[in-house]
Formats: structure tokens, sequence, C-alpha cells
């Protein structure tokens, strides 16, 4: 959706910086939420958090679904983001969201890394059953995101070749790539590695960023406490 695409439901979404909070929260959870669970999570009446959801769905940021419990009665219906569906929508939630933490006195930089972070939850079970020696496991995520990431074991560094949020990240740096470094850093830690030494060197190329990974990846890596 270009600019001249976006409907007057889209604008008046993103300009508030409670929908845009909701967005936010839901982005980051790994699974469906209701009402209630966001009103809790923005002090919200529920009211209010259903109004705020009903923009967001008429702005097509959001999707619904019912809940399928196999109860009798009027089902639960949960609402997430629109994100890997849409490209489009993707790049409005990721300057919605990158603009709205760059507000914070850090520039955002705490919680996007903590968002990273979160983001990585998701892939837990995938990451567990890799069979994948040192770095592949990273390396096969990362392509999964479409990083087009490429390993130098020599200098255990992984080349990110291409980036889904470039022209976010170039935007807003500080926060979309702070959210990648999370992601990447609790990735090494969930494989036993030293996730303090990870480092991510944003924009060293027009169109490459490089992960260091700060440690000999190759190694026995130790159980994560």
């Amino acid at each position: 959706m270009n600019s001249e695409e976006r409907t007057p439901a889209w604008h008046a979404a993103l300009a508030s910086p409670i929908r845009r909070g909701v967005l936010e929260f839901l982005v980051a959870s790994s699974e469906p939420l209701d009402a209630a669970a966001v009103a809790d999570r923005m002090k919200l009446h529920v009211t209010t958090a259903r109004f705020h959801l009903d923009q967001l769905l008429a702005a097509r940021l959001i999707e619904r679904e019912p809940e399928r419990s196999g109860q009798r009665g009027r089902p639960r219906i949960r609402f997430t983001a629109v994100v890997a569906a849409r490209p489009d929508t993707r790049d409005q939630l990721s300057h919605a969201l990158a603009s709205m933490l760059a507000e914070d006195d850090d520039g955002g930089r705490a919680r996007a890394i903590r968002a990273g972070e979160k983001w990585s939850e998701a892939f837990t079970g995938g990451l567990a059953a890799s069979t994948g020696a040192g770095a592949a496991p990273l390396v096969e995520l990362l392509d999964q995101l479409e990083f087009a990431p490429q390993l130098d074991e020599a200098k255990q560094s992984i080349a990110l070749t291409a980036c889904p949020f470039r022209e976010a990240a170039r935007e807003n740096p500080g926060v979309v790539c702070a959210v990648h470094l999370g992601l990447i850093q609790r990735v090494a830690r969930t494989l036993g590695h030293d996730d303090s030494a990870v480092e991510l060197r944003p924009f060293v190329g027009p169109h490459l960023c490089v992960v260091d990974l700060g440690s000999d990846w190759n190694a026995v890596p130790v159980e994560p406490s």
C-alpha cells in the first residue's frame, strides 16, 4: 500500500499513540490476544480497548479470529497484527512502531532490544530441533527471516545482505536494528553462547549489515542457565 492508496482509516489508526501502543503489543505477542488482555496491558477499560481494536481492524492493520474452545456460547474473539501476510502493512507497522519507540529517552534502544528478545521466543522450537553445528542454527533462522545471511567462519561473523525492514531501519536504525540485535543475542543465549559478545554493525555498506559473533561458535557451547 503506497501513500496514495492509504485510506483515511489507516491514517486515523496510526495517528493515535494508544493505537500504536496496541499494535506494538500485538506485534510482540506470540499468540492472538482478546480485548481483555489488550485492556489489561494498556491500562484501558475493556470497552475503550475494543474501540481501538475496531479502528485497527477498519484500517486492516490487525485481524480477528474466534477462539475455537469447543465450549458452547459465543466464542471469544482474539486479535493478531497483520504482518507476514501483507508486506506493505509490515512496512507501515515497522515505520509506525519504530517512530513511537524512538520517542523514548534512550531513542527506544532498551525497549527495542526487549522486543527482539520477545520475538525470538517464536523460534525456540525450531532452534531446539536444529541439527546444525556452530552458528548454523542462527544462520538458518536469519535466512528464514529473509536477511540472506552469509557466514564467515574464519571471522566468526555473519553478513546480512538483505533486510525485510530496510526502509524502516534507514529511518530509525537505533530502534529497528536494536530489535534485530535483541533477537540475535537471545538466540545466541538459547544456543549456549555468550550473547553479551554479539554485536550488530548496521549499514556497513548500502545493503549490508554485519553480525559479529564475538566468540568461537565452533567450540562446544555451554548449557544456557
